[in-house]
């Protein structure tokens, strides 16, 4: 397997199955962000993952976390926080915001974000086209948390989250599963496992089988839910 150099114009993805097996999932260099080009990424089962400096990079990991809406798994202390009911959920009514949110998280835990400007403005883009989505966690009128994302058919492809308070992001991802769940979509794509992931249910599962259930469902035709 060989890393794939794309062009800047119309890049055409290789295969995914044909990424590397180190660094794990390395799969083309080069390309650009429009919107198209985005949204054919990820209705193969690639995505972005660079840091500002660095040659843009696409990836498609050879395990990736999934979950189905319905294999939410809610830990009885959320619930309590659930049923307090002193915030409010809201979707798409800040995108940018959101994105600020997790661009500060990862700056404080890392040092370093792959949200880079270029990266930010693509995903606005696809926001103002109704392709990307963030849902909101509000208490007392202040953002508290929040995640991002984008929808292509019936698979929503998580790109990250944040927390200013303990457990908002938790809330977010519990009423995002609860809304794709009512409208039927049939993956959300979490792409790396992490503790805090798999705490809500999400496993991972290899990238045949990951390919497999995408096209399942890429192609459907589904509303973003309202919240």
């Amino acid at each position: 397997m060989t890393l794939s150099h794309l062009c800047e114009r119309n890049p055409q993805f290789p295969d995914p199955m044909t990424a590397l097996e180190e660094p794990d999932g390395l799969l083309a260099v080069g390309g650009n962000l429009a919107a198209n080009t985005l949204i054919e990424a990820y209705s193969r089962g690639i995505f972005p993952w660079y840091q500002d400096g660095d040659p843009l990079l696409w990836w498609s990991p050879s395990q990736r976390c999934v979950l189905h809406p319905s294999q939410l798994h809610v830990s009885r202390s959320l619930k309590k926080i659930i049923r307090r009911g002193d915030f409010s959920i809201t979707s798409d009514t800040v995108f940018d915001q959101v994105l600020s949110g997790c661009i500060k998280t990862r700056i404080k835990q890392s040092g370093g974000t792959w949200i880079t400007p270029a990266m930010r403005k693509a995903y606005n883009t696809l926001h103002n086209l109704g392709i990307a989505h963030s849902v909101e966690v509000w208490q007392d009128n202040q953002l508290q948390g929040g995640l991002y994302g984008v929808a292509i058919g019936g698979v929503f492809c998580g790109e990250s989250m944040f927390s200013y308070s303990a457990n908002s992001s938790k809330l977010a991802f519990v009423a995002l599963c609860e809304r794709l769940k009512d409208a039927d979509f049939g993956l959300i794509d979490c792409q790396m496992e992490t503790a805090h992931l798999n705490s809500l249910g999400a496993i991972s599962i290899a990238r045949e089988s990951f390919l497999k259930r995408l096209k399942l469902h890429v192609d459907r035709t589904i509303i973003w839910p309202l919240f």
